[in-house]
C-alpha cells in the first residue's frame, strides 16, 4: 500500500475510533488503573467466544513449527478437544489466528508497563521515553513468531483484512500512548499516534530481517524513526503530512536493507 494511501486510511482509523470512544467516555481518567484495555479504546465486547479462544490458544501453540495456517488451526481444535470441522466457527481461517496472536499482545502491554514503570508510573521518564520501551516490548512479543510473521503480513494486506489490521494498529498505539501517561487533547493526539502507527509497522517488517543479536538492529532502527518523528513532526502542519513523511521514511530505509516493499 502506497505511503500516501496508506496515511489517508489510517488517519479516518484514528478519527473514526476517536469519535466512537468520546461518545463511550467523557472523562478521561489519569495513569491506567485496569486489568488490559485503555480507556479511549475499549476493545468490542467478546470479539472471541469461548470456544474460539480455546481453539485459538491451542492452535497458537503450533504457529512457531507450522504458521498462521489452517493446519495450525485444526491441530488447535483436536488439542482443545474439538473436531477437525470446528474450524469453521472461524470464519476469517488464519487471519483469525493472526488478529488472536494482535489482540493478546496489545492486551499483555498494561501488566507490562506496571513492570516496566511501576503502578503508579516511573516519574522520571518523559512520556517519549515511555513510548519507546512500551514499543520495543510490543516488539519483543513477536520474538517466537518472528520469522513467521512476513506470512501473517502478507494474510494482512489482503484488502479483506486491511480494516480489521489498520483498526488493531490504531487500538495498539493508542494504549501505548495511554500507558505512556498521554494526556493530549489538541490535534497531536492524531499526528503522534498516525505517526506511531507507521512507526511500528516499518519496525515490526524490519524486525523480519534482523539476525543481530537479541534485535539490536531493529530497537536502533525504532529509536531513530521515533527520534525523526519527534523532531519533524512539529515542522509538518497536519496528520496526512506526518505520518506521510514517517512512512516514507521508514519505507526508503527499510527498501534500503533490501526488503521488497
Amino acid at each position: 500500500m502506497a505511503p500516501s494511501r496508506a496515511a489517508t486510511r489510517l488517519t479516518a482509523t484514528l478519527q473514526r475510533a476517536s469519535q466512537q470512544q468520546q461518545r463511550l467516555r467523557s472523562v478521561r481518567r489519569p495513569f491506567p488503573h485496569r486489568s488490559y484495555h485503555s480507556y479511549d479504546h475499549p476493545p468490542p465486547p467478546g470479539v472471541f467466544s469461548t470456544a474460539e479462544k480455546s481453539i485459538l490458544s491451542a492452535a497458537y501453540r503450533h504457529v512457531p513449527e507450522h504458521g498462521f495456517t489452517a493446519h495450525a488451526l485444526s491441530l488447535g481444535a483436536r488439542d482443545a478437544g474439538y473436531l477437525d470441522i470446528s474450524t469453521n466457527l472461524l470464519p476469517e481461517g488464519p487471519f483469525s489466528l493472526i488478529q488472536y496472536h494482535l489482540v493478546a499482545q496489545r492486551e499483555a502491554l498494561a501488566p507490562r508497563s506496571e513492570t516496566l514503570f511501576g503502578a503508579e508510573g516511573e516519574q522520571g521518564l518523559q512520556v517519549p521515553d515511555k513510548v519507546e520501551r512500551l514499543t520495543w516490548e510490543r516488539l519483543l512479543g513477536n520474538q517466537e513468531v518472528n520469522h513467521r510473521w512476513q506470512e501473517a503480513l502478507a494474510i494482512m494486506a489482503q484488502p479483506s483484512h486491511v480494516p480489521a489490521s489498520l483498526r488493531e494498529l490504531a487500538l495498539l498505539s493508542d494504549e501505548i500512548y495511554f500507558l505512556a501517561g498521554d494526556t493530549s487533547v489538541d490535534p497531536s493526539w492524531y499526528t503522534k499516534r498516525g505517526s506511531l502507527s507507521m512507526i511500528y509497522a516499518s519496525s515490526e517488517l524490519f524486525m523480519t530481517n534482523d539476525r543481530s543479536p537479541g534485535y539490536g538492529e531493529t530497537r536502533a532502527f525504532l529509536q531513530r524513526r521515533l527520534d525523526e518523528a519527534n523532531k519533524i513532526g512539529s515542522a509538518l502542519g497536519s496528520v496526512g503530512q506526518w505520518v506521510g513523511f514517517t512512512a516514507s521514511a521508514g519505507v526508503n530505509v527499510l527498501r534500503s536493507k533490501g526488503v521488497r516493499i
